[in-house]
């Protein structure tokens, strides 16, 4: 079992109403969970948000919690309720109804990793996989809805940053040829997970850091923004995305030449943000 379900870094004065996240970088990939798969230790790690954290670590500096995720996503998906288990994969659960994510391999517990390669060689119990459930995904959640319950209380609205890279070629569909292809992709489920000036402040801070913004379009967002977003309650989540061939060679899953620059860039990002909500009225709910 990985050692530790999450990590949090808690800012020394905490002046920030924003809580940053990252649930898909964990990469404790343990012993016996490579036992059991059918990939080597680089093909594993394909559908990992690598070095999603070294990005935003900064918050705390910022006053802003970050928390990130101890257990690797090709072990248990924080961003999946827990009842999106998989009939394929895990012995005695029903089918009931048609969940694309379920169907495509990507449940709570993951059959597969990127480009559908399988992870085992057959089923698991349902016993292990509650136990992943009950082990990593629940702590990780109790604790990420502490640090927005804590920002709200504070600042009287709380925003969650949910941090996430996307494959360059994910775009690829998307993008007119000969335009230039968006650098970030902003979630935040068509208005329903945050209002528009929360995500209007976001879209500002990255745009000023000179990255292409655009939103929900491939991604708007999936069960964080969804479980957490509601802003009529000024509690709003975002899913930013990142292109991760700005900062990281895909094929090695390592670090590019860019790597310091992106990062440096996304310092400042998280600095603007970490203002929103600061030195005046409360956000308006929408």
């Amino acid at each position: 079992m990985p050692a530790t379900a999450f990590d949090v870094s808690l800012p020394r004065r905490p002046s920030a109403c924003v809580v940053f996240a990252s649930p898909h970088s964990g990469r404790d990939y343990m012993w016996s969970f490579m036992r059991q798969t059918v990939l080597n230790e680089h093909a594993i790690r394909s559908s990992e948000d690598a070095f999603v954290d070294l990005l935003f670590d900064c918050a705390p500096e910022y006053g802003a919690a970050f928390l990130k995720a101890g257990a690797p996503r090709a072990f248990v998906d924080l961003n999946r309720s827990p009842d999106e288990l998989d009939p394929a994969l895990i012995e005695g659960v029903r089918r009931i109804g048609h969940n694309p994510r379920v169907a495509s391999g990507l449940g709570v517990i993951p059959r597969v990793v990127a480009n559908g390669r399988a992870i085992y060689r057959g089923k698991m119990s349902m016993f292990e996989a509650q136990e992943r459930i009950t082990r990593y995904w629940t702590p990780y959640h109790r604790r990420l809805q502490e640090l927005l319950t804590m920002a709200h209380d504070r600042h009287g609205q709380a925003v969650l940053i949910d941090c996430h890279s996307m494959p360059h070629e994910a775009m690829d569909g998307v993008v007119r040829a000969g335009l230039r292809r968006p650098d970030i992709v902003l979630g935040d489920r068509f208005g329903a997970a945050a209002s528009g000036e929360v995500v209007d402040r976001i879209e500002t801070a990255f745009a000023d850091a000179g990255f292409l913004v655009t939103r929900n379009t491939p991604f708007a967002g999936a069960y964080i923004t969804q479980a957490y977003g509601k802003p009529a309650k000024r509690q709003h989540a975002v899913q930013v995305e990142i292109d991760r061939s700005l900062y990281m060679n895909e094929k090695l899953i390592r670090p590019n030449g860019d790597f310091d620059a992106v990062r440096l860039a996304l310092r400042k990002v998280v600095a603007q943000v970490a203002q929103i909500g600061q030195g005046r009225i409360p956000l308006a709910a929408e």
